[in-house]
């Protein structure tokens, strides 16, 4: 069983919805199929299509988060929403990271609907999970950062936490690297993010579903986390 809790944000952030998500056993090992980076293909072009003439600021699913960051007291413009650094690549031509099948399912998600979606490995972490304000003894430790240095979360700021340790800062900006997705994730538990801005996390969970059924193998189960029920469990297929 696996619980989100996410009653601690709702006063600041009333319209949040957070679908928790938990994948059964995923099948990672086979080679990657040729059709899935055609499909990325696919949904990268209809984003850049949709993107054309259209600044980034304009977008109502990415002028939420920009308003939620500022809240928490970011204000520096290089501190942007996962999903509107995926759009960004997008609009600039850069397309879809290639990363691994499960990131890469997710991505896809997020660019398509338009709304941060992140993984962890679910025996790297430790429920319940919460999207919370940071606490005196948070650790953070980027992704990638080769030096290993603890980045703890500043006063205020909106994490995404388990038991433990900080899963992500910033609400959805960067990953912990003690709970990252790696080819060797045999299950996984994802969050897929909204604040309203015309975004609908349910078709966004049906679609990403579909996606790790038919690129990982895998079967989901999900609930969502809003204001009238801020705790939801998820038992892993």
């Amino acid at each position: 069983m696996i619980e989100l809790d996410i009653a601690e944000i709702l006063p600041s952030f009333p319209d949040v919805r957070i679908a928790l998500v938990a994948t059964g056993e995923l099948d990672l090992s086979s080679p990657r199929p040729a059709a899935l980076d055609a499909a990325l293909d696919e949904v990268v072009e209809t984003a850049a299509a949709a993107l054309d003439g259209c600044a980034l600021a304009e977008l109502p699913a990415l002028r939420t988060w920009r308003a939620a960051y500022k809240a928490f007291g970011v204000r520096k413009t290089s501190y942007r929403s996962s999903v509107e650094r995926l759009l960004k690549q997008v609009r600039q031509g850069r397309g879809l990271p290639r990363v691994h099948v499960l990131v890469d399912c997710y991505n896809a998600v997020s660019i398509r609907h338009r709304v941060p979606v992140g993984a962890d490995d679910l025996a790297r972490v430790r429920p319940p999970l919460a999207f919370r304000h940071a606490r005196p003894g948070d650790t953070f430790f980027a992704l990638g950062d080769p030096a290993a240095r603890n980045d703890p979360p500043k006063p205020g700021e909106v994490v995404y936490a388990d038991a433990e340790k900080v899963l992500c800062r910033r609400w959805n900006w960067y990953q912990d690297a003690r709970s990252a997705i790696t080819p060797a994730t045999r299950r996984a538990v994802l969050t897929v993010q909204s604040l309203g801005g015309g975004t609908d996390p349910e078709e966004a969970v049906a679609d990403l579903a579909r996606w790790l059924r038919d690129w990982c193998g895998a079967a989901t189960a999900w609930a969502i986390a809003e204001a009238a029920t801020p705790r939801v469990r998820v038992d892993p297929p």
